[in-house]
């Protein structure tokens, strides 16, 4: 066959099948089109799912009458008129083919009036290829009316899901957009009937509620506000509690710019972000926003817009790991604790106890908290005064024994202090009561048992102990030079030559973890020396996977990994277990342990370490003022 040109409509029906997937694609990038065209309220009407139909209004500043058949056209924009504009675009829309793409696989009829024009002007497009134009009566702003989706394309038709699928799809999309555009009205209606609706949001709190809305009150009440920045690049939006973890990722939202994204580093930055406090194969909930410099990200990478390209994505991956790591270390920790503390004490909340306090999106005072986790602990120490901490002494070098836990495996460090192990008198102040109170007994020798300034607080002691003992091994650990074990036999492994380039330029760099290798030649590498703790590990297996994860995400975190689990298989076999009767002080000094520990409202496995219950929900029990 000689070579001809495709028609304008078969190539629009083409490019259709990489813009148009189903409804839900529609629906994307007609909102988006409304978003970037200022629109403050936007409403969808969707039909069977939108394969009927799919009608979206918007108020935004519309289309003028010599503008609308342009609208129709391929690669027609508003919002890009240079090569240079490119690299550093801010629109949700840019490449002129969404319009074009959905007219050629529908009926599609578009009404727009500008407000400085008399009247509005409606285009219907013809499948030749032209358009019909003529006056219509419509307020300001931009309708675009889809019916009949892949009349035209039986074999596409086919292979849409029932109206259900599809409608839940497409309102999957909205709520996405409507986390990321706070100042816009939204309103969904599907089959004539009401579905989804939610107002501007105009401050922190109504924001919050929004989340609450979309994601439930579940998210909600387990949602922690994130604002963390460093420049150029900063981080918000909310992270629920490990506690609040997911079977599947489907609870997971990240925003570039305001772009709602799925990129392979970030969700590896926010998975190492989150070891060491969630159940295996379990999922954190968050919905988070990036915002960077437009230049330093390609958006251009995927037609419909779904992915993005760091120009450095190591840099990325580096600043969200560390920032979300650093920022759950102190929220789950005595600095939150702290926080609850100050914040009922200066009478921001109901220091009697009146209302439970719930670390979610309705806690009062919500703020950004440090990130470092020196400053929670010295923010605790403040709080309960300067004490004496037990010292945490085991040997880490030169291959000498580490004991399996730094308190010895059957005794509690008590802290020689009567004002931590004691209770205050009745008239002291709520701020003289430390966020975790003081222990009323001890329950089948599982469960201690204390009393705060808000109810009762309900702690699991080897849960407890073994997050404390697992964060003094880990600092120990990394607060000394790590000390590494020569093999006997070193371990020749056979890479790629790019592996082999990418071990070499990354050799300091993995000696500073105790991996010591040598590159013997372009595709074989010689491990000689790893860390003490995995002197017993599977040398090879460890440098491949090494390997693998500075390929696709410029850094590895595999070799301290590795060791943190022997850590936390120690700390777990080290703490205080079940059926073992303590103290009142002993039981004190671990709650003070608890306000001081990083990441301590967790175990190592991810099981929660202690909960509250408030004068509320205990009066609930009781029934009490019914």
């Amino acid at each position: 066959m000689a070579i001809q040109q495709l028609p304008d409509h078969l190539i629009n029906q083409i490019a259709a099948g990489e813009v148009i997937e189903r409804p839900a694609s529609i629906v994307k990038e007609l909102v988006e089109n409304a978003l970037d065209a200022g629109s403050t309220k936007i409403s969808i009407e969707l039909n069977e799912g939108g394969l009927a139909r799919i009608r979206i209004r918007d108020n935004g500043h519309g289309i003028s009458q010599n503008d609308l058949p342009l609208a129709l056209s391929r690669h027609a924009t508003s919002k890009l008129s240079s090569l240079e504009e490119l690299s550093s675009l801010s629109s949700m829309g840019f490449r002129g083919e969404a319009l074009p793409s959905i007219a050629s696989v529908s009926r599609l009829e578009l009404a727009s009036k500008v407000a400085t024009a008399e009247r509005a002007w409606l285009i219907r497009y013809r499948h030749d290829g032209g358009v019909e134009a003529e006056p219509t009566a419509h307020p300001d702003g931009t309708s675009v009316d889809v019916q009949d989706l892949f009349y035209n394309v039986p074999a596409r038709r086919k292979f849409m899901r029932t109206a259900r699928t599809e409608y839940a799809r497409c309102e999957t999309i909205i709520k996405t957009l409507a986390m990321a555009h706070p100042s816009v009205a939204f309103m969904v209606s599907h089959n004539g009937k009401s579905t989804f609706r939610c107002e501007r949001a105009e401050t922190d709190a109504a924001m919050n509620e929004r989340i609450a809305k979309i994601l439930g009150a579940g998210f909600g009440e387990a949602a922690r506000v994130v604002d963390i920045e460093q420049p150029p690049l900063s981080l918000r939006g909310w992270v629920a509690d490990p506690t609040f973890s997911r079977s599947t990722g489907d609870m997971q939202y990240f925003f570039v710019n305001q772009r709602p994204v799925k990129d392979r580093v970030v969700s590896h930055a926010v998975k190492q972000a989150y070891s060491d406090l969630l159940y295996h194969q379990r999922h954190p909930a968050f919905v988070l926003f990036l915002t960077m410099p437009p230049e330093a990200v390609d958006v251009n990478v995927h037609p419909g817009k779904q992915e993005v390209r760091f120009r450095e994505s190591s840099a990325v991956h580096g600043f969200v790991r560390k920032s979300l790591k650093d920022y759950l270390a102190v929220v789950t920790s005595g600095e939150h604790l702290a926080s609850v503390g100050r914040e009922l004490s200066d009478g921001v909340g109901d220091a009697s106890g009146a209302s439970d306090v719930k670390p979610g999106l309705n806690f009062p005072g919500t703020r950004e908290l440090p990130l470092s986790t020196h400053a929670a602990m010295d923010s605790m120490q403040r709080l309960v005064g300067d004490r004496p901490q037990a010292s945490l002494t085991p040997s880490l070098k030169g291959g000498a024994a580490m004991p399996i836990s730094p308190y010895g495996p059957s005794s509690l460090p008590l802290v020689n202090d009567t004002a931590i192990a004691e209770r205050p008198d009745k008239d002291a102040e709520p701020s003289q009561i430390p966020p975790l109170g003081f222990a009323l007994g001890h329950c089948h020798g599982v469960y201690i048992l204390a009393e705060n300034k808000n109810g009762l607080v309900i702690v699991d002691a080897h849960a407890a102990h073994e997050r404390i003992t697992y964060e003094r091994l880990k600092s120990a650990w990394r607060s000394e030079n790590i000390s590494t074990q020569r093999l006997l036999v070193p371990v020749d492994v056979n890479v790629s030559t790019a592996e082999g380039d990418l071990a070499e330029a990354h050799c300091e760099k993995l000696s500073e973890a105790g991996l010591h290798i040598t590159r013997l030649s372009p595709g074989c590498l010689q491990v000689r020396e790893l860390p003490s703790l995995l002197a017993k590990a599977d040398a090879q297996a460890l440098l491949q996977d090494v390997l693998s994860e500075l390929s696709a995400h410029g850094q590895t975190e595999l070799v301290d990994s590795a060791m943190d689990e022997v850590l936390s298989s120690m700390a777990c076999h080290g703490s205080v277990r079940a059926n073992r009767m303590l103290s009142i002080p002993e039981m004190n000094a671990l709650l003070r342990q608890i306000e001081s520990t990083p990441n301590s409202g967790q175990c190592n496995h991810g099981r929660p370490t202690w909960t509250e219950l408030g004068m509320q929900s205990l009066d609930k029990l009781f029934l009490r003022g019914r």
